[in-house]
């Protein structure tokens, strides 16, 4: 073997590219004083500080390959996921089963928002001003600023390529869609940050920064495995995560077989197999929360004496996992793909931002009443960023954690896994025709008006019964 061919290197030298771009993106941060202020993630900066390097043709001809960083996207996604999900929270306020089942719902429902007012855009547009554009093209929006940047892509890249009705430039638009939701989590997110200052005294950080004390009980405690014996325990960590999303890739490549076979005829080939590839960080979520229910089984056997998952180390893979993820969607995006779609795309990500926030504000105040603040803030960063732009938020105004706010974001982001599966099919059909489009927003629209309901029921009971 050739150890100093080209071909062995390409891959290896392009994440250290990445890696070389993020810290030097966070020492600009660090050094200029807004942008340390401003709360936007090094990631972030980073990612559009890799999409002008590429488009001034910078790097030499052949280096930055777009598709690798489709692949970087697609993996550190679900490998992020897993990291999360292994976590056992113990260290964390306790949360009712009620309230996280309530959390799940507003996440859901804010999606089924944002796919509403997505579709009602996108097939106002394609069949007036904007023929390029697909009526189901809406749909992106809850796929970008509620999923992020690895769903977004993966959608838009299926409705781009399908036969049914191609949308060319899907994926760049999906990107986009995603990388904009960064930039209102952390604009309105500060600027709603900036309010609270003024109006409820709260106190800000000037550097931007939290100080959080790390120590050797965060890293090991009493039931956990050693910090290093035979194998080391941050070795033990990304064994677990990698177990995890082997077992979720048989699952997939299982599910693709079946599919394949023909069982489900052409729905399976053209849709089906798309959403069991494209949502491959929601299996992976899946199989990680088996995972763990397994090991507290085993230890309830005394099967298994010490407890593997470390939250701590967990927390850090899925952190770098995540950072990777958002500096190469952003940079994976083809600027010129979206020379005719910049008025839709606009158009959806502004109405998407304001409209988010407004809801997000509404539904806290009535289901979160004792930490309302903490909650919408927490929420927002979230449902239009990443977990991790919410939890950077929440710390502003929550910096140990002090309410359910974050336990909320893990609790609520599993349950409404059940919750939202059977709406996010409909991302699988919407794309096909306008007709299904529209029969989408219909369903849509009452899920919004339900969930609601069901989110309310306490208001509503209460009225009710004064009434009486």
């Amino acid at each position: 073997m050739e150890f100093w061919s080209s071909n062995y290197w390409s891959v290896l030298n392009q994440i250290a590219f990445l890696a070389l771009v993020l810290l030097l993106a966070n020492i600009i941060r660090r050094k200029i004083g807004f942008l340390r202020r401003s709360l936007l993630p090094t990631a972030v900066f980073a990612g559009f500080m890799m999409l002008l390097i590429k488009e001034l043709n910078i790097l030499p001809t052949g280096f930055f390959q777009v598709s690798l960083m489709e692949m970087i996207t697609f993996h550190t996604l679900a490998i992020g996921f897993i990291a999360l999900a292994l976590k056992s929270l113990s260290s964390q306020k306790k949360t009712s089963k009620m309230v996280a089942v309530d959390s799940g719902l507003v996440i859901v429902n804010t999606y089924v928002m944002q796919a509403t007012i997505g579709l009602i855009i996108t097939i106002t547009l394609a069949l007036t001003l904007f023929p390029q554009l697909i009526s189901g093209a809406g749909m992106l929006l809850p796929m970008g600023f509620g999923q992020g940047p690895g769903p977004a892509g993966n959608m838009g890249n299926v409705y781009e390529t399908n036969m049914v009705n191609p949308f060319a430039g899907g994926k760049a638009f999906g990107l986009s869609i995603a990388s904009l939701g960064f930039i209102w989590a952390c604009v309105l997110g500060v600027a709603y940050l900036n309010y609270l200052v003024k109006k409820r005294k709260l106190e800000v950080k000037a550097d931007g920064t939290v100080q959080t004390e790390v120590t050797t009980a965060v890293v090991e405690e009493a039931d956990e495995i050693p910090l290093s014996e035979a194998i080391d325990k941050f070795t033990v960590q990304i064994c677990l995560v990698l177990l995890v999303y082997f077992v979720t890739y048989l699952f997939m490549k299982g599910f693709d077989w079946v599919i394949l076979t023909g069982a489900f005829g052409d729905f399976g080939t053209e849709s089906m197999r798309p959403l069991i590839w494209g949502f491959n960080f929601i299996w992976a979520t899946l199989f990680a929360l088996l995972f763990k229910r397994l090991f507290a089984k085993l230890r309830d056997w005394h099967i298994m004496q010490r407890r593997y998952p470390n939250d701590y180390m967990l927390n850090r893979i899925a952190g770098t996992a995540f950072d990777f993820m958002i500096i190469a969607s952003i940079a994976a995006i083809n600027i010129a793909d979206l020379q005719q779609l910049w008025i839709p795309f606009l158009i959806l990500t502004t109405a998407g931002g304001i409209l988010t926030f407004i809801y997000i504000r509404f539904i806290c105040k009535r289901v979160y009443p004792d930490y309302e603040l903490e909650a919408t803030i927490s929420m927002f960063g979230m449902l239009t960023g990443t977990a991790s732009t919410g939890i950077a938020l929440l710390r502003e105004i929550d910096p140990h954690f002090q309410t359910p706010a974050a336990n909320n974001l893990v609790l609520g982001a599993s349950s409404a896994i059940a919750f939202g599966f059977p709406l996010l099919m409909l991302v699988g059909i919407a794309y096909r025709s306008d007709t299904l489009a529209l029969i989408t927003l219909g369903i849509t629209a009452v899920a919004f008006i339900v969930i609601n309901v069901i989110l309310l029921r306490r208001q509503i009971f209460k009225k009710k019964t004064v009434q009486v």
